[in-house]
């Protein structure tokens, strides 16, 4: 899978790898800094059998307002550098896969369980080129970071818009860091949940025969720059998969002097 995308935002937050998996926030990477991540995922399916999927993420700090993001190629831009109460970001990709992806990166239109039972000698024939489009608002309050994915999708070989939406409540198991390094102290976790799904399409727009989901998840922030992440995954109805299991290791390596 090809993958181009581009983020415009107005803020200059700095450092964090986002704890979910699913849903974006307004933290990006450190100027001159490259993180290498990789997201495994299995699952589970009524239709057909379990399942694995797998995607690499590279993310690399250029400026301060700049950061290109690479799931084999993308870029971030930050036109402002303050951060305010309420952090909006524009997100465009654009993406050239096969209908053999399973990595289920984020749930749009009526993108059900039963699609992914199909067999793959099937669908790895079948290639699509998609536009999408993601407005991203991300708040910080009081230790919790609170954000919100409206998410519209476009294939360009035809058919219909599709939407969903994703969100995610986050926060550090502490604020208070200790002053010396550890690796299980508390300030470097943290959890939360994130709840995301379809919105049907501009033919059927709303939840009417669409997936949706729930999942805690946590994250482990390492000594030296590596993040593990874990998140269990629940269907909420009939048309979703029973249970998803996401698993991510992330490493960031400074390569360079970023500027602001």
């Amino acid at each position: 899978m090809l993958t181009l995308a581009a983020f415009l935002v107005p803020l200059a937050a700095h450092g964090q790898e986002r704890p979910s998996f699913v849903t974006y926030n307004h933290h990006m990477e450190e100027p001159g800094a490259l993180e290498v991540g990789l997201n495994p995922l299995f699952g589970t399916q009524r239709g057909g059998g379990s399942f694995l999927g797998a995607w690499i993420e590279l993310e690399y700090g250029v400026k301060g307002w700049w950061t290109m993001e690479v799931y084999l190629d993308g870029q971030t831009r930050r036109p402002l550098v303050l951060e305010h109460k309420v952090n909006p970001v524009l997100y465009l990709e654009y993406a050239s896969l096969n209908e053999a992806d399973k990595t289920m990166r984020e749930v749009v239109g009526h993108d059900v369980e039963a699609e992914h039972a199909e067999p793959l000698d099937v669908t790895r024939h079948e290639h699509e080129h998609e536009l999408e489009a993601k407005l991203i608002l991300s708040s910080s309050v009081k230790g919790w970071n609170l954000a919100h994915n409206w998410i519209a999708e476009k294939n360009l070989g035809g058919g219909a818009w599709e939407f969903g939406y994703a969100v995610a409540a986050t926060r550090p198991f502490t604020l208070a860091a200790t002053s010396r390094p550890c690796r299980f102290c508390a300030e470097n976790f943290a959890g939360g949940v994130e709840v995301y799904g379809g919105l049907g399409d501009t033919d059927s727009f709303g939840f009417k025969g669409t997936s949706h989901y729930v999942a805690p998840f946590v994250s482990w922030e390492l000594p030296g720059g590596t993040t593990l992440r874990l998140s269990p995954t629940f269907g909420l109805n009939g048309k979703s998969h029973r249970f998803l299991l996401r698993f991510g290791i992330a490493r960031e390596v400074a390569l360079g002097r970023g500027r602001r």
